[in-house]
């Protein structure tokens, strides 16, 4: 009989226990080493709204992220399903709104959008909505718009259920996960007589030592109780300064995010940042004004020259997945697809059809 294959996963944030799950799932000996502990501090995907949203990001970023984003929202409720503890999963679009003097930057924003529609048909068309409309679709905003985009299809998830549920999941198929020992790729000779048989980085910022392309973007968010709110979906508020998104979770929870900050500093947010983003939420709902301030965090998010993720081949059997930036729940199981099929076949249709970076160093 054939022993299992043996694999290490170096970073136990969010695409390393995605990774160290599915492996052990396909009947591999799972070992994970985490510079941090279990808590999941140390990791971006613990500050995140975890919106699934490819054609609203498509107005900021580029097309490979788009198309694994739309990969993303077919494979996030089959890899949900594996999970032992349930995880908030949400698919029911998003709304864009504006205020009335913003329309030109609306404007401008539907057109990235229909762009992008016309070089990736395969999604969902985005609708506008006047009034009537956007009541039927949102009656919790109050009549507050006279009309929006929304953008069928799109999703969000709980972030933080989705990490504690891989960690259990982990757990239960006898991952060994070894908190507070970091490593590096040096560490191991993947595929040599007693070494593992993959090696798979996923350390995020704490690879830059073999990365020195890498640089942390510092990002705030604050999350919110509501109970006078009540939205249906994430909702995101078009604006030249400080537009801003509004996740709804359950029990009237809400993530309110926007900036991005080229800096690694890593204290507490800032009190302009705190205003603009109260201020903003308040805008789109008054009942904002009564909600209770549960946290305030920040994170850097890992991110590569061009904000574009990449895999690198540092051997045969050993690959560095990097630079997912503020993208990680919406493209990582692409990432992780592209990651499988390179470890069954060692070649990648994938990474070509997502035009994705599958590098070898």
């Amino acid at each position: 009989m054939n022993r299992p294959l043996f694999s290490v996963v170096l970073g136990a944030g969010l695409m390393g226990r995605l990774l160290a799950h599915t492996l052990a799932q396909a009947g591999h000996r799972v070992q994970v080493h985490e510079a941090l502990g279990a808590d999941g501090q140390g990791s971006a995907a613990r500050v995140a709204a975890a919106m699934l949203a490819p054609l609203a990001e498509s107005a900021i970023t580029e097309m490979p992220v788009v198309r694994m984003g739309h990969h993303a929202l077919k494979r996030w409720p089959q890899l949900i399903s594996a999970l032992p503890e349930p995880v908030f999963f949400q698919q029911n679009g998003t709304l864009v709104v504006w205020h009335r003097q913003d329309a030109a930057e609306a404007q401008r924003f539907e057109s990235l959008l229909l762009r992008t529609q016309q070089q990736c048909p395969e999604l969902p068309t985005s609708q506008r909505l006047a009034a009537q409309a956007l009541q039927a679709h949102e009656p919790g905003l109050e009549k507050r718009f006279n009309q929006a985009l929304y953008l069928p299809g799109e999703g969000q998830l709980d972030n933080r259920e989705l990490l504690a549920s891989l960690l259990k999941g982990m757990t239960q198929l006898g991952v060994d996960v070894r908190w507070n020992s970091p490593a590096q790729p040096d560490d191991f000779q993947a595929g040599q007589p007693g070494q593992p048989d993959w090696v798979f980085d996923c350390r995020g910022l704490g690879a830059r030592d073999h990365w020195a392309q890498l640089r942390g973007v510092r990002g705030e968010v604050l999350r919110l109780y509501a109970p006078e709110v009540t939205l249906q979906r994430p909702t995101r508020l078009i604006h030249p300064r400080y537009p801003i998104y509004i996740a709804p979770k359950e029990n009237h929870v809400f993530v309110v995010g926007a900036t991005e900050i080229e800096t690694e500093d890593l204290s507490a947010v800032s009190v302009r940042s705190t205003l603009e983003l109260l201020s903003a939420a308040y805008t789109v709902h008054s009942g904002f004004a009564e909600a209770r301030i549960l946290e305030a965090s920040t994170q850097a998010r890992p991110t590569l020259v061009d904000n574009l993720p990449a895999i690198r081949c540092l051997t045969e059997r050993t690959l560095q997945i990097n630079g997912l930036y503020r993208h990680g729940f919406l493209i990582s199981p692409a990432m992780l697809d592209v990651v499988l099929e390179w470890v069954q076949h060692q070649t990648t249709h994938l990474a070509t059809q997502f035009n994705l970076k599958f590098q070898h160093a």
